[in-house]
């Protein structure tokens, strides 16, 4: 089914995204709508143009992909479900989401995975091509956050990444470690076992962004995870483990 949604209110192209008996659903003219495909399940969504604030937030199993750009808030708190971006996003990508994954191609903006976590047995993905702005994985407790940093800008992220971190773990794109990174957070550079385990996700990545077939190899990596003696761990875990 076609929507165009040129002309509508967030409130009346939602109503007719929920009121759509199709599986799959092409989003036209969007100009900035908010909370498309929120909480949405069993459908997928094709947008063309820029989605507006908090795109498939709650997601619950739905698939997103994105034809431009997209603002802030986008995945917010989403259980289960994809998301893709051929473009950039902004601030709060991946806020507090506990299951899916997002692939966004180009940069996002700040608190990027802030508060995400794991939830039984899922383990949400957030991947960005480009580079990320300060307080990335802000109070982060489970799932994984990895910036390509593709342009190979000197520093991947801004400041204060990690802050409050006690679960989960980042991977920057990088020459250098970090600068300024908490005491709770430690790096270093990406083993085979992490290499392994990013690979499945990279080629996946690659697979939405036919752009992105740069060379990559585990040294140009670092692993952000919290320090084991980490205070914020501890009172946020049982016994601190």
């Amino acid at each position: 089914m076609h929507i165009d949604a040129a002309g509508k209110d967030f409130l009346q192209l939602n109503e007719a995204v929920r009121a759509c008996p199709e599986r799959e659903i092409t989003i036209t003219g969007c100009n900035g709508q908010r909370y498309i495909g929120d909480g949405l399940a069993g459908k997928r969504l094709a947008v063309y143009g820029t989605a507006g604030n908090a795109l498939g937030a709650y997601l619950c199993g739905s698939e997103i992909e994105v034809f431009g750009n997209a603002q802030d808030a986008l995945g917010d708190t989403m259980d289960s479900g994809r998301i893709v971006v051929h473009g950039r996003a902004g601030d709060a990508v991946g806020y507090a989401m506990r299951g899916g994954s997002i692939f966004i191609e180009g940069d996002i903006g700040y608190r990027a995975g802030i508060h995400m976590k794991q939830y039984q047995s899922k383990c949400p993905v957030l991947i960005a091509g480009g580079c990320a702005g300060s307080f990335l994985g802000e109070y982060q407790a489970g799932g994984t956050i990895v910036l390509l940093n593709l342009q190979k800008e000197a520093a991947a992220v801004g400041n204060f990444c990690g802050t409050g971190m006690h679960g989960g773990r980042i991977f920057l794109r990088q020459q250098a470690p970090l600068a300024d990174l908490p005491e709770q957070v430690k790096a270093r550079r990406a083993k085979e076992a992490d290499w392994q385990a990013l690979l499945p996700l990279l080629e996946e990545f690659r697979g939405y962004f036919r752009e992105a077939k740069t060379a990559l190899s585990p040294e140009e990596f670092w692993v952000l995870s919290p320090n084991t003696q980490n205070p914020y761990r501890r009172l946020y875990t049982p016994n601190g483990g």
